[in-house]
């Protein structure tokens, strides 16, 4: 966790009300760092129904590897997280010890080690000990309680500078349900389903087929539609859980997820997981500014976002925005590698709401003080248009500054 807090952090944090069904807490586990929280419960009175999305990579880490093979029975009743050690790359150790985590989180809560889920973020490499934490389980299963979603927040950062929350509502039947989500990454973030964990709850009544569906549908323009680095994190793990307790009040089952009443929910679940995966990037390491990329007229969507993430992962691109220059031949060399159709002379790229470049060359209006103007924001957008489709993509990054050097040059001092 770094020490300087990002310019670009939000100036107050809202309110995230308990929800019914699921109880936190938080301890320091000692695994890493000293002097805060890096161990977060909850813990789910009743089963709640669960649906996940976990990272690409070919080296997944030891508690991925356990979720998926509890994801398939669909219910939960307890998720361990702990910050400081990533337990990947750490072969038959790193499954002793979620299977200790697991017995000692089943036994806390009072379920079986399948209703069990568990993430881990940190260093990649080293064994993780879990008899730090697997004795205080029972202890904090017994003390958590409904509103610590900031304090859970705040256990399961790394490098991030502040912690990453929000809330939302929708109707069900007319009764008003509550969504709550957290989220951590800063650095090694792309993902593709870094480090990149981030879990969600609902009081909403949905079965597990339906969520995951909902959940499947949303991540792409949202989590995988996200770069700091371009590299994609052993951990991604993003988890949604609905404790169901809404039913009390009358709000319906949601079977199918293309239930007519479960239109309003998944605009408030596809709303958050933006403003989630958005957080990570304004907190990207060392970042200073949000970058906003948007690719039209390409011929195919998939062939769109392929260009946008050139663009966003090029560190051409990145540190020219962090100097402020408004490069836009950079722009040109990330759309032109990215090995997708395009036409130069069809070409045409904004800074803002400045045309900067034209049907293959400068624009005869350019104005290099407007431009420039554009780069000294926080937030900036960079329009693309191929005029060759009708496909588009979004994608959100952030620039590459000597701090993400830093940072990153020192990770495991």
């Amino acid at each position: 966790m770094s020490g300087d807090i990002s310019p670009l952090a939000p100036k107050r944090y809202p309110e995230l009300p308990a929800i019914d069904g699921v109880r936190i807490e938080t301890a320091a586990a000692g695994i890493k760092y000293k002097g805060r929280t890096d161990l977060m419960l909850m813990v789910f009175d009743q089963p709640a129904a669960v649906a996940g999305v976990f990272t690409t990579s070919k080296c997944p880490s030891a508690p991925v590897d356990f979720c998926r093979g509890n994801l398939g029975g669909g219910r939960a009743r307890a998720l361990v997280v702990n910050s400081g050690n990533a337990n990947a790359f750490t072969g038959q150790k790193g499954r002793v010890a979620t299977t200790m985590t697991a017995e000692a989180a089943a036994k806390a809560v009072g379920c079986t080690e399948a209703e069990v889920f568990l993430a881990s973020t940190g260093v990649i490499g080293e064994p993780l000990d879990a008899t730090k934490f697997a004795g205080v389980l029972d202890g904090m299963a017994q003390s958590a309680s409904g509103a610590r979603w900031l304090d859970a927040a705040r256990a399961i950062m790394t490098t991030d500078t502040y912690p990453k929350v929000a809330t939302r509502t929708a109707k069900i039947d007319g009764v008003t349900v509550t969504l709550n989500g957290i989220a951590k990454g800063a650095g090694m973030i792309a993902p593709d389903m870094a480090t990149m964990l981030s879990f969600i709850v609902t009081d909403a009544d949905i079965e597990p087929e339906a969520l995951q569906t909902m959940l499947g549908h949303y991540v792409g323009s949202t989590f995988n539609a996200v770069t700091v680095d371009s590299d994609t994190s052993t951990s991604d793990t993003l988890l949604v859980f609905a404790t169901g307790a809404a039913s009390g009040s009358g709000a319906g089952r949601i079977a199918g997820a293309d239930d007519p009443r479960a239109e309003g929910f998944a605009k408030a679940l596809s709303d958050m997981m933006e403003d989630l995966a958005v957080q990570i990037v304004r907190d990207g390491e060392g970042a200073r500014k949000q970058v906003e990329i948007i690719v039209e007229s390409a011929v195919s969507d998939g062939s769109a976002g392929r260009i946008a993430r050139s663009i966003a992962n090029s560190p051409l691109v990145k540190t020219a925005i962090a100097g402020e220059d408004a490069n836009w031949g950079r722009v040109v060399m990330a759309v032109g590698k990215a090995g997708e159709p395009a036409d130069r002379d069809r070409l045409a790229i904004w800074f803002g709401d400045v045309r900067v470049a034209v049907d293959g060359e400068r624009d005869p209006g350019y104005s290099e003080a407007s431009a420039s103007e554009v780069m000294k924001r926080d937030e900036i957008l960079i329009r693309v248009e191929l005029g060759i489709g009708s496909g588009s993509a979004r994608v959100f990054t952030c620039d590459l500054t000597k701090a993400y050097v830093e940072i990153n040059g020192d990770y495991r001092s």
